[in-house]
């Protein structure tokens, strides 16, 4: 084979994307080493997936088979908020193992990760852009804008970074239906999106981030309604590690033909659903709250 498969999936809802585009990828994709493969791993399942999800916060919006739970998603959403920016490392300690990023720090702050520890980079002039406040200003301003974006991208840094951001741009662009309500549209890019492992903890996060940070702060400064339109997830390398490939079979692949796809997702709106996923919020707040603690936050 000479090229990698371009694989493009629509779907009503995010549960109902999630497993197409799993099952286009299992189908579909092709076989691929990386460079965490440990010795007798299988090869990778591999392509570049296009993910479109028309309603994003319709039901069923939860997908069973996603490895992880209710407390490991609102986690995720916090994180995405902002709560654990302050968990990155000091670049001046070789002895530090902590995160060289966060994703909300690479928005909120870009150009603050290593230019705040490093001499020539202050001498130079470091600098610091909120892309957060200043999408969402531009879409209070000119929702029609096509300059909507933001990024975390930083070649002089993660050309020679360990695990550089998987995530690289938000964009953002609002439509008025008949009714005057504004329809927020979203497209999302990872250079890399481990299929299976992260990427509809990745998918949900960001709904929420767009619901709760962006189009609950247009709304306010507006006045206006704001809904979430359709959101286009783009992965230049979706894929399964050979690793988890068995897995995903047993939990996904060789159960369609036996379980009703209604049996293999949540309502998130379902009253049990919310009540699962927000009860933890206490302990992770107060984890969080200790970590900063620890890190001196």
């Amino acid at each position: 084979m000479r090229n990698i498969p371009v694989l493009c999936v629509q779907d009503t809802t995010l549960a109902k994307a999630y497993e197409s585009a799993l099952i286009a990828l299992f189908k579909d994709g092709t076989r691929f080493r990386t460079q965490y493969d440990k010795e007798g791993d299988p090869l990778s399942l591999d392509c570049t997936m296009n993910i479109t999800i028309d309603n994003p916060m319709a039901d069923p919006m939860i997908h069973k088979a996603f490895p992880g739970g209710f407390a490991d998603l609102r986690e995720y959403v916090y994180e995405l908020q902002g709560l654990k920016d302050g968990w990155t490392k000091d670049m001046n300690d070789p002895t530090d193992t902590r995160w060289e990023y966060t994703y909300h720090g690479r928005l909120q702050n870009y150009g603050q990760w290593k230019e705040k520890h490093d001499d020539v980079s202050k001498q130079m002039g470091a600098f610091s852009v909120d892309q957060i406040e200043a999408v969402i200003q531009k879409l209070v301003d000119q929702p029609f804008s096509r300059q909507a974006q933001m990024i975390t991208w930083m070649p002089n840094h993660d050309l020679d970074c360990f695990d550089p951001p998987c995530l690289q741009s938000l964009w953002y662009r609002i439509l008025e239906d008949d009714d005057g309500v504004q329809w927020l549209n979203c497209n999302v890019r990872f250079r890399s999106n481990d299929a299976w492992g992260a990427s509809f903890m990745n998918m949900f996060g960001f709904i929420m981030f767009n619901r709760e940070v962006i189009a609950d702060e247009v709304a306010k400064r507006t006045g206006d309604r704001v809904e979430l339109g359709r959101l286009n997830w783009h992965a230049d390398s979706y894929h399964i590690y050979g690793k988890d490939i068995a897995q995903a079979k047993s939990r996904l692949f060789d159960r369609l033909e036996t379980t009703a796809f209604e049996d293999r997702t949540y309502d998130f709106q379902d009253e049990m659903i919310q009540e699962m996923y927000h009860e933890e919020e206490p302990a992770i707040l107060k984890k969080i709250e200790d970590m900063n603690g620890r890190y001196g936050v």
